[in-house]
């Protein structure tokens, strides 16, 4: 892949929440400690809150990646390209507790230009992102039948208000 450019926030959206859509965009954080996990996500958006640039995702407390948002209070979401189809599958559906998914796999990463957490070099879009509010769903509030397909489970999601603090794409994107 060639070299990002710093575009704006908005940059081919549309084609950033058809990628959300299917197969997942790949979120991405590191602890201080350096390790890094990430995970697929599939539900999320973009939009301005605050007159800022946010990006807003969606992840359970059971997930490894939640403890590592917890600590970093950071995040990148980036796109996958379709040859990364095969280790997007991987990170829809292993843990980081159980395995190093970057490491296992030979992963390029790099650390953001403007968080320390990583990105995926081959990704063709970037977001950096800090965090800047999170509030968790809660169930009273919430359509009982988004409540049923949704949590059948109980395992609410927090969602993470991330300020885009930098967005990069390659010429191609």
């Amino acid at each position: 892949m060639g070299m990002r450019e710093a575009v704006p926030y908005d940059h081919k959206l549309s084609k950033t929440l058809a990628l959300l859509a299917r197969p997942g965009l790949l979120l991405a954080a590191t602890r201080r400690s350096g390790a890094s996990n990430v995970m697929v996500i599939g539900w999320g958006t973009v939009g301005i809150v605050w007159g800022q640039p946010i990006f807003q995702v969606l992840v359970r407390p059971s997930r490894y990646t939640y403890e590592l948002l917890e600590e970093s209070g950071e995040f990148t979401v980036n796109a996958p390209t379709a040859a990364m189809g095969d280790w997007v599958s991987v990170c829809g559906t292993r843990s980081g507790r159980d395995i190093d998914k970057i490491g296992a796999y030979g992963v390029a990463v790099s650390r953001g230009k403007k968080v320390s957490t990583i990105t995926l070099d081959e990704s063709p879009m970037v977001y950096e992102c800090r965090v800047v509010h999170h509030n968790d769903v809660l169930p009273p509030n919430l359509q009982p039948d988004i409540n049923a397909r949704a949590y059948a489970n109980r395992d609410y999601h927090r969602i993470y208000w991330g300020e885009i603090v930098g967005t990069y794409a390659a010429a191609d994107y």
